[in-house]
């Protein structure tokens, strides 16, 4: 089978990585739904990394592009909600998981790319864990944008009961995110400490 960079499943990706202007775009838009497309906006983009990894095996067209690009947009379009997330709730309680969501994938980033260096990028293959931290990130970012935050006179955060779902939602995901960060370093951790891999 000929094998093309723009196959469907990598068309898919690029289509991800265009919706997170379009995203910002809608969340600042003055819209009265803009809250709530906002989040079919980001969950369908998010279906979208599910699709293009089924197609991608369906139609045996995976690429090395394909697989740089997949994880980019992912982390593109988190990291992209987060941030209107934190503009939106200005709230210590937001700006937590924002934070270690972000760092957690910088750091990841990172141990893969110096893996890849050493030839053993399969060690940090994503894990289960990834996989459920990943589901549970989009559900809870899915929910929150959803919903317009809503501020007391002193500038305090009114949270409803839904809102409470999805910050326990969140913070679920916060936990999954450090745990799978830990099961990564662990699977990483001989070569880490091995010095033969030091450079000066």
């Amino acid at each position: 089978m000929r094998r093309t960079l723009w196959n469907i499943p990598n068309l898919l990706t690029l289509i991800r990585i265009i919706c997170i202007p379009v995203l910002m775009v809608v969340a600042y838009s003055g819209w009265s739904q803009r809250f709530i497309a906002s989040a079919v906006l980001f969950l369908l983009a998010s279906a979208t990394d599910w699709l293009d990894g089924y197609l991608a095996r369906k139609l045996q067209q995976t690429s090395a592009f394909g697989r740089f690009l997949d994880p980019v947009a992912d982390k593109l379009m988190v990291a992209a909600a987060l941030i209107i997330l934190v503009d939106w709730h200005h709230s210590i309680w937001m700006v937590v998981p924002a934070v270690v969501i972000i760092a957690r994938e910088i750091t990841i980033s990172a141990l893969r790319e110096w893996m890849a260096e050493l030839g053993k990028r399969a060690s940090v293959a994503v894990s289960y864990i990834g996989k459920l931290k990943t589901t549970a990130q989009m559900l809870a970012i899915g929910l929150m944008l959803a919903q317009a935050p809503v501020h007391d006179v002193r500038g305090g955060l009114i949270v409803n009961a839904l809102q409470v779902v999805a910050y326990l939602l969140l913070y679920v995901a916060v936990f999954l995110t450090i745990w799978s960060m830990l099961l990564y370093l662990q699977a990483a951790w001989p070569d880490l400490r091995n010095t033969d891999h030091w450079s000066e």
